[in-house]
């Protein structure tokens, strides 16, 4: 009742807006859902009723969309109580259409084709559902009543407008709903298909639901969670999905496509990779505790770098394997926000190794700041917490399962299938602006420092005749200097045309083992300090011996 009441509150506003004609058939229709909920005990509806719901769900609204999503609920109740005789009842408006069907506990399956459905109408784009036998299997557990499939087909998307305003293939979103029952995590899938006579070259496309709000007065949003995407042919698009909703296909703008071949071996480099950098990332943590009694401000900024490539290696561990499996919604959101917070640190703390190098090579002895760790840590640590809490504060939905198509080639078309999932961002514009536009800035920083230092070491050797062995510490630092400010990270912006295959494999390979590269240099610094140290010691009984 409470769907029903929702949706009479959403027509009382829309009567404000038309002419008289419109009102008076808002008012028809609100006094009849009024006298539904007075006598709850005569809740059978006719066809020419539901017709005229219909119609006037088909009326402006601006941009009223928890108003929609209140009729969207309301005609799901009126079909639910529907009076008509035999199994089945179709109805069919300008861009609605409304089947129910009667189902028994021995229902075996259901196929329905727009071919059937829509005979004598204006052709449109073909679309199908396919539901399996096990639809009704949990239903007939709990209640032995006959039970009742609605499908909804909406032929527009001006009742599924998120705030991307995002593009459907066809403008169709297909529904269905069993009952009052919530039907997920079927064994065997639901089979949406839809056909389609356009290019669709240069879009990606994913098959997604509808997510609703938890507020009335927000904008839903369109997910991938339990779909799966698949293209049999040029013209048509499936979508396996395991629950009842509503379902589209999403269209989204992509300069380039991983190609399906290269999951496999690029899935392994990462794995691989970051199993490593863990393990080395570790072990620097470890020495680092063992004798950091004797450590200066540039090893605690070191081991700050080390800490954040540390979780950022765990947390995409954790976030591509847990995507896989049925992962709760929050689990997903805090997983893809954790990842977030990750990348954000260390691409922080390599800006900071950068600003680090600048004051070690551009002011030698001016370089006392009080508490200078300290600032350094509430920089690194304190400014990407802040952004991510505040993202999580104002709108959470920007965390959640991502879907990376892939695309392969078949025998003359293009197709998408086995969709990479894992708990990531999901708004366009959050990862444009705290994704790439973060990394870029702080990819840019880091370059610029690069090329100064370079200069410096070149205007350094520059009166003096190198030997060979120092022309290869110098190239050894320079190389230490490139995986110490982690430049490699801005390949990301070279994901295009020839250079993305290369791209890819560079991308994959110089970041999911970059914790091992810092442990490396980590390494060949601790043996320069202890040559040095050395050196020292010899100078100082050579010097002791003269003496004496």
């Amino acid at each position: 009742m409470f769907a029903l009441l929702e949706g009479i509150l959403g027509w009382q506003v829309s009567t404000q807006r038309g002419d008289w004609a419109q009102s008076m058939d808002l008012y028809r229709v609100l006094f009849f859902c009024l006298g539904l909920l007075t006598c709850p005990g005569v809740m059978a509806v006719t066809s020419e009723e539901l017709l005229r719901f219909m119609k006037t769900m088909e009326q402006p609204l601006g941009r009223r969309s928890f108003i929609r999503t209140g009729h969207i609920h309301t005609l799901e109740q009126l079909l639910l109580n529907a009076s008509f005789p035999g199994h089945n009842l179709t109805l069919q408006t300008g861009s609605i259409q409304s089947l129910v069907f009667k189902l028994a506990c021995n229902f075996t399956g259901l196929s329905l084709n727009s071919a059937t459905l829509e005979p004598g109408l204006q052709p449109r784009a073909p679309h199908a559902m396919q539901f399996p036998a096990e639809l009704t299997q949990d239903a007939c557990r709990t209640r032995l009543a006959d039970l009742r499939l609605i499908c909804i087909y909406f032929f527009t998307n001006l009742f599924f407008q998120d705030e991307s305003n995002s593009s459907l293939l066809n403008n169709y979103v297909l529904g269905a709903q069993l009952g009052h029952q919530q039907v997920n995590n079927l064994s065997e899938p639901v089979n949406i298909s839809f056909w389609h006579n356009q290019s669709l070259e240069g879009y990606t496309l994913t098959c997604v639901f509808w997510k609703e709000r938890d507020s009335q007065h927000s904008q839903g949003t369109w997910s991938p969670e339990g779909c799966r995407t698949e293209q049999p042919s040029p013209s048509q698009v499936l979508c396996h999905c395991n629950h009842l909703t509503y379902f589209a296909v999403l269209m989204q703008l992509s300069s380039a496509q991983l190609p399906a071949e290269l999951r496999a071996p690029l899935e392994y480099i990462s794995l691989v990779g970051c199993s490593i950098s863990i393990v080395a990332s570790l072990l620097v943590i470890l020495l680092y505790i063992q004798a950091r009694k004797h450590s200066d401000s540039i090893v605690r900024i070191h081991m700050n770098l080390h800490v954040s490539v540390l979780l950022l290696n765990v947390a995409f561990l954790l976030s591509s394997t847990l995507a896989v499996a049925p992962v709760p919604g929050m689990a997903c959101t805090a997983l893809a926000a954790a990842l977030h917070y990750a990348l954000l640190s260390c691409l922080t703390w390599m800006a900071i190794e950068g600003f680090n190098l600048y004051l070690l090579l551009g002011r030698v002895y001016n370089i006392y700041i009080r508490h200078y760790v300290l600032k350094l840590c509430m920089l690194g640590w304190g400014v990407p917490a802040l952004l991510v809490l505040l993202l999580l504060a104002v709108k959470s939905s920007v965390y959640g399962p991502y879907a990376i198509p892939l695309a392969h080639t078949q025998e003359n078309h293009m197709g998408f299938q086995n969709n990479v999932s894992m708990c990531w961002v999901c708004s366009p514009v959050v990862h444009g602006v705290l994704v790439m536009g973060y990394g870029g800035l702080m990819s840019l920083f880091n370059l610029v420092v690069l090329a100064w230092a370079l200069w410096a070491l070149r205007r350094l050797r520059a009166g003096q005749k190198a030997p060979s062995a120092q022309a290869c510490r110098d190239t050894v630092t320079v190389l230490g200097l490139t995986v110490l400010l982690g430049t490699t990270w801005a390949l990301a912006f070279f994901s295009f045309g020839i250079f993305l295959l290369p791209q890819l494999f560079l991308f994959t390979i110089s970041n999911s083992f970059y914790g091992f590269f810092l442990f490396l240099w980590f390494c060949s610094q601790r043996c320069h300090s202890q040559a040095e140290a050395r050196t020292e010691m010899e100078g100082v009984s050579s010097s002791l011996m003269t003496t004496h």
